[in-house]
C-alpha cells in the first residue's frame, strides 16, 4: 500500500517502532521507456520483420514482464519503480496515448513512478487520464500544481510505501526546465530540485521514515548535485539523459551504482533495453551498508511472456498498415543517436533538416533549423518503413515557417550550443546554413564564431540586419528548448504545416536510395 504523508506524533511513533536491523531491499527500475512495447533493434528503432524470432532484437514489454517476475522471485522485499518518460516514442503512443503504458505498468505491478517531461507532451489532460488509470502513485515534488485543476489533487510530491515491515519514503523529481521541453501549460510552475527534495526529506523524517528513495527524471548531473546537497537520500533512481551504468560493460558511463557520498545513484539507459536491479542492505538506523547490482540486458536470453506478447500483438493490429508501409531504401545506417546528434552534426540531423527545407523552399525559405531532441532514433540499412520514420520523429510536430533577422539566428545558435556539455536536446541541426562554435567560450557569451548562409550561388557570411526565412518545427518555433527568440521575434509565423514525420517520409521516398551524409555544416574549434 502507499500513503500520503502525515505529520502526527502517532505516525512518528509507528515509524520508529517498525525499525529492523539488516533490512534488505531489491529496487527494480526502468526509465525513458518511450512506448517501446515491442522489441527494438540495436539502433533503438523498430525491429524488422523476422528479426525478433531469430534473436536479433532487444526489450519489449513481454521480455520485461518475464524479467520482472524472475527478479521478484529472487528476493523477499522489492520495489518496482520508473524514472519517467513512459510517454511518446512510437505509434502506440500516437494511437493510444497513455493507455497502453498504464495497462502494462499495472500488469507488471509497478509501485511508483515519477513524472517525466514527455508525460506533459499532450498537456495536463492526457497526463491526468494516465494518473487515473494506474494502480500506483505518480510523484513530482518540484512543481506547484495548485493552479492546475486537473493535476493538483492527482500527483503527490512524495509517498510512503510499506514493504517487509519497513516504511520507505519515495520522492518524485522532474526536470526544472520542463516548461521549455514539453507542454505543461502556464499553470504548472517548476522549481529548484534541491530545495524541493530537501523539503520532502524533512517531512519524511518527521514521519519516522529513515529509508529514502528519489525517483528523478532529471539526468545524472542534477542527480549528483541533489545527492551531494541532501545526503539523507539513500538511493536515486534516475532517468532523462539515458545514462547507462554498469560494472561489466566498458561502454558504460560509470559504475552501477554510482556513489555520491553515501547515496547510490542508478539508471538503466532507456527504451526497455535493461531492467535495473539494485540490492540494498540497510542497518537499523536506515544507513546503507551495501548496495550492489547490475542492469539486466533484455536480449534473446530473456524469454518473452506469452500472454503479454499476445496482448501487445493485439494492440498493434490497428497500427500495422501504417507502420509496415515501405517508404524508401537506405544505403547505410543513418545515425540519429542522441549521444551523437546532441553534440555535433549527424546524418539524421542533416536528413531531417534537408527534408524540411525541401518542403518549403518554393516559399522562399532558405534556412532549416531543428532541435536534436526531436530526433529519437537511427535508421538501419535497407528498407525504411513508415514505422521507423515515426520512431525517429514521434512527436507529431508540424512545420513552422517565419522570418527572423540574422542577429536572431545567431542568438538561436548561441542557445543551441549553450548546453552541449550536458548533451541537451537544444543542440541544432541545420540546412542552408553553416556555423563554427568554440567550446572554450562560456555559454551565451559568444561561442558562435562564424555563420554562413546559402545564397544560392554559395555560402556567404550572415548579415545580422537582414531578415531570413526559416523553417523549424512548431515546438521550437514556440520557444521550446530555450528558443525564446523564435517565439518573441518571429515575423509572420505559420505553425500549422504538415507533420514532420510525413515530410521526412516523402523526402526519403523522393531521394531513395538515401545515402547518409555528414558535410561540415557544424564545426567546433579545437
Amino acid at each position: 500500500m502507499y500513503l500520503r504523508l502525515a505529520t502526527s506524533a502517532a505516525a512518528l511513533a509507528f515509524g520508529a517502532g517498525m525499525a529492523m536491523a539488516d533490512y534488505t531491499l531489491t529496487i527494480l527500475h526502468t526509465n525513458d521507456f518511450h512506448s517501446r512495447f515491442e522489441p527494438i533493434n540495436y539502433f533503438d528503432s523498430a525491429c524488422a520483420a523476422g528479426e525478433n524470432e531469430v534473436g536479433n532484437c532487444l526489450g519489449g514489454s513481454a521480455r520485461l514482464m518475464t524479467a520482472v517476475e524472475a527478479a521478484k522471485a529472487r528476493t523477499n522485499n522489492y520495489l518496482l519503480v520508473d524514472g519517467g518518460d513512459q510517454f511518446q516514442g512510437s505509434l502506440f503512443y500516437t494511437y493510444y496515448k497513455g493507455k497502453v503504458a498504464a495497462e502494462m505498468m499495472n500488469k507488471m505491478g509497478y509501485d511508483a513512478m515519477t513524472v517525466g517531461n514527455h508525460e506533459f507532451d499532450d498537456g495536463p489532460e492526457v497526463l491526468r487520464g494516465f494518473v487515473d488509470s494506474v494502480d500506483f502513485p505518480i510523484l513530482m515534488s518540484n512543481a506547484d500544481l495548485t493552479g492546475e485543476p486537473l493535476l493538483h489533487d492527482a500527483i503527490l510530491p512524495a509517498t510512503i510505501i510499506e514493504r517487509g515491515g519497513e516504511r520507505l519514503g519515495l520522492i518524485g523529481l522532474t526536470p526544472e526546465d520542463t516548461g521549455e521541453l514539453s507542454s505543461p501549460g502556464p499553470t504548472v510552475v517548476f522549481s529548484d530540485p534541491v530545495a524541493a527534495v530537501r523539503a520532502q526529506v524533512e517531512r519524511l523524517q518527521v514521519n519516522g521514515v529513515n529509508k529514502i528513495i528519489v525517483l528523478s527524471h532529471s539526468g545524472m548531473p542534477v542527480d549528483r548535485a541533489v545527492a551531494a546537497a541532501v545526503p539523507e537520500i539513500d538511493v536515486i533512481v534516475g532517468g532523462h539523459d539515458n545514462t547507462f551504468l554498469s560494472n561489466v560493460d566498458g561502454s558504460a558511463s560509470g559504475p552501477y551504482p554510482t556513489m555520491v557520498g553515501s547515496t547510490a545513484i542508478v539508471q538503466a539507459y532507456a527504451y526497455g533495453k535493461f531492467l535495473g536491479e539494485l540490492n540494498v542492505t540497510f542497518d537499523d538506523d536506515g544507513n546503507i551498508t551495501e548496495a550492489v547490482g547490475e542492469p539486466i540486458l533484455m536480449d534473446a536470453t530473456v524469454t518473452e511472456d506469452a500472454a503479454t506478447k499476445a496482448r501487445i500483438t493485439e494492440l498493434a493490429v490497428p497500427l500495422e498498415e501504417v507502420r509496415n508501409r515501405v517508404v524508401a531504401q537506405a544505403d547505410g545506417v543513418i545515425q540519429g543517436d542522441r549521444a551523437v546528434c546532441r553534440v555535433r552534426e549527424c546524418a539524421m540531423g542533416n536528413l531531417v533538416a534537408d527534408a524540411m527545407l525541401d518542403r518549403v523552399k518554393d516559399q522562399g525559405v532558405t534556412v532549416a533549423y531543428t532541435n536534436s531532441g526531436g530526433i529519437r532514433a537511427s535508421i538501419d540499412e535497407g528498407e525504411v518503413t513508415m514505422g521507423e520514420v515515426i520512431t525517429v520523429l514521434p512527436f507529431q510536430n508540424t512545420l513552422s515557417t517565419f522570418g527572423i533577422t540574422g542577429a536572431g539566428l545567431i542568438n538561436a545558435l548561441e542557445n543551441g550550443v549553450s548546453q552541449v556539455e550536458e548533451v541537451k536536446g537544444r543542440f541544432p541541426q541545420v540546412a542552408g546554413l553553416k556555423f563554427t562554435w568554440d567550446p572554450a567560450v562560456a555559454p551565451n557569451e559568444g561561442r558562435i564564431k562564424e555563420v554562413m548562409v546559402d545564397e544560392g550561388d554559395g555560402f556567404v557570411p550572415i548579415d545580422p540586419a537582414k531578415t531570413y526565412l526559416v523553417v523549424t518545427n512548431n515546438f521550437v518555433r514556440n520557444g521550446g528548448d530555450g528558443y525564446k527568440m523564435f517565439a518573441e521575434d518571429a515575423l509572420d509565423p505559420y505553425d500549422f504545416g504538415p507533420d514532420l514525420a510525413d515530410v521526412l517520409a516523402d523526402y526519403m521516398a523522393a531521394q531513395s536510395p538515401v545515402t547518409p551524409m555528414v558535410e561540415d555544416r557544424i564545426s567546433k574549434l579545437e
